[in-house]
């Protein structure tokens, strides 16, 4: 037999067994769609992305259903009941990580993704404990967001008519949010340092919730090697490094130990006390990483969530303007609102937890992993079993809402108008695995839209007249330019 043969059949043998691996899986595993060989159902139009074809899927699999990210299963889980079960319930269970190759790489294996236990709950800790030192979820931190949003409308305001990059200026001024606490400053508007480290987060969130995002994880020993964005995003991010990294060197020359300035100081404190240890986690290069983290979590969702929130008003002016007569009412003209307004604004307050709400596609729908084998809901499912829980579906169980398919701010008013919280609300997800900066983004979406909408009045333009709620989202995508917006000065 010939070389060629015999790595052709070895070829073969290979693939043979993964096919038998991969269908020996499926049996064992809650039913779904049925997989392609090596590529499961990753080109099934049908099947992915889920936040368009979760429904179908829920009405012919049920509640849970795998599908398959190459030969690598995935369990879903939908609706409320099933959701709450695994996050909340079974907690320690669903607290995994899976692995993520792409943004494990882009991450250099450390932070809020690793995928150690220990690591993750040490660094979840700190940056939580260090967070709160600096006043988030305190009047502290919402001062440091109204100076913020009255950057922002001072920005807008100064405009005149002329071209402005709404989305742009929001997701900067969400940023010098999060950059305050980390950095200790805030940028310019028109600074290009920022600008471009924004964009490179832009196009690492784009890639990962794409298709070729997906198929680099299910391929990453392939990827690597073949042209495309990835490469540029990897090398995009060794710019963020740097930039990171520059900073830090600078904490570090000024660091004074009996007044930390910023999360940068906080942590070099707590490297120094580690420089022994052999299995040491506070590192420099875990510190670049963490901040990067931070970086990318506290400036884009937060920032989509407010620009959707602007779609809608402009959609809805009926909506908005009861908002505007309740910021009218309750704060006036002299002052911009603050977080004690909160309790006092509750339908501005329910628009904003109805735009969450109506969200599709949440980033919040991260997969997790079993950390031990479990019998869950009639299925066992195998220790370090990829689970994703869909948070679309518990925003629109029926079960739980009484109109889910309509954009209704009612859904989080009582009989007497005043706000009222409801259980199947996961915008931030649940758990231990739940966004630890859920404090300082419910902060940041009030205060800023309350200022946008004290002084402006939002319209849309050109065709996104004539489109609805669902198709303005899509359609005002990461990458789609600007926001299809005007805004006008309201004389109050």
């Amino acid at each position: 037999m010939g070389a060629e043969a015999l790595l052709l059949l070895c070829l073969l043998f290979a693939l043979l067994l993964v096919s038998l691996k991969m269908y020996k899986k499926k049996a064992q595993l809650p039913p779904g769609p049925t997989p392609w060989f090596l590529l499961g159902n990753l080109l099934q139009k049908d099947v992915l992305p889920l936040s368009k074809n979760y429904a179908k899927l829920f009405e012919k699999w049920g509640p849970i259903f795998t599908v398959w990210m190459g030969p690598k299963p995935m369990v879903v889980l939908c609706g409320y009941e099933v959701v709450k079960d695994a996050l909340l319930d079974h907690a320690e269970e669903f607290s995994g990580r899976p692995v993520l190759p792409f943004s494990d790489a882009v991450n250099r294996y450390k932070g809020l993704s690793s995928r150690s236990l220990k690591r993750w709950r040490e660094l979840r800790r700190f940056i939580l404990t260090t967070l709160r030192d600096f006043g988030m979820g305190k009047k502290t931190m919402s001062k440091r967001v109204q100076e913020e949003a009255l950057c922002l409308v001072e920005a807008m305001a100064t405009t005149k008519g002329q071209a402005f990059d709404l989305r742009k200026y929001t997701r900067i001024a969400i940023s010098n949010v999060i950059c305050s606490v980390v950095f200790g400053s805030r940028f310019e508007y028109k600074d290009q340092v920022l600008q471009e480290m924004l964009r490179i987060i832009e196009d690492f969130v784009s890639y990962l919730v794409s298709y070729m995002g997906q198929i680099y994880n299910v391929f990453p020993k392939i990827m690597p090697y073949l042209p495309g964005q990835h490469k540029k995003i990897f090398g995009d991010f060794e710019k963020m490094y740097a930039f990171i990294n520059e900073k830090v060197e600078s904490h570090r020359e000024t660091l004074d130990y009996q007044d930390p300035r910023d999360y940068i100081d906080c942590f070099l404190m707590k490297s120094e006390k580690e420089q022994t240890d052999p299995e040491a986690i506070y590192t420099i290069e875990e510190l670049i990483i963490s901040v990067q983290e931070l970086f990318i979590a506290g400036s884009l969702s937060t920032s989509e969530v407010l620009a959707c929130a602007l779609l809608v008003m402009a959609r809805l002016p009926h909506i908005q303007e009861k908002v505007q007569q309740e910021i009218d009412d309750v704060v006036g003209a002299n002052r911009i609102a603050g977080m004690e307004d909160r309790v006092r604004m509750p339908y501005t307050n329910a628009v904003l937890h109805e735009v969450h709400r109506y969200q599709k596609g949440s980033l919040e729908s991260i997969p997790r992993q079993t950390t031990r084998p479990i019998k869950f809901q009639g299925y066992l499912i195998p220790q370090g079993t990829t689970v994703c829980p869909e948070i679309a579906t518990v925003h629109f169980d029926p079960l739980h809402w009484e109109n889910p398919e309509e954009f209704d701010p009612g859904h989080f008013l009582d009989e007497k108008g005043q706000f009222r919280n409801r259980v199947a609300f996961m915008p931030f997800s649940a758990g231990k695995r739940a966004c630890p900066g859920e404090a300082l983004a419910r902060m940041e979406l009030f205060l800023f839209f309350s200022a946008l909408l004290q002084n402006f009045t939002f319209q849309l333009i050109g065709d996104a007249k004539d489109k609805d709620i669902f198709t303005l989202y899509e359609d005002s995508g990461l990458k789609t330019g600007d926001l299809p917006l005007k805004f006008i000065r309201r004389s109050i």
